[in-house]
């Protein structure tokens, strides 16, 4: 990919990515797995798109969080079943 990982998306596209990071429960392992970004390309793309405080309140927030890491979150919740990563307001 490219320097800038926000020049591969439409407008749309990066409102869903920028909706997915702000959600709690949606992992950047679902990020990637919808479009193929990884958590640090997705933080850039954070930086770029929200005003400096938004990012720092947003970075509080995932920073270590475990339900942002899918690894993390199945070892916390052995035996539960597979998450699904589609929010409630997503289309198709």
């Amino acid at each position: 990919m490219t320097s800038d990982p926000s020049k591969n998306f439409e407008q749309h596209q990066l409102d869903r990515i920028i909706m997915m990071a702000w959600e709690d429960r949606t992992s950047f392992d679902a990020i990637r797995t919808q479009f193929g970004l990884e958590p640090g390309e997705v933080i850039k793309i954070m930086r770029r798109e929200l005003k400096p405080n938004s990012f720092r309140l947003w970075r509080e927030r995932t920073t270590g969080r475990a339900t942002k890491h899918e690894k993390r979150f199945q070892e916390k919740v052995e035996g539960q079943p597979l998450r699904h990563f589609r929010a409630k307001s997503q289309r198709g």
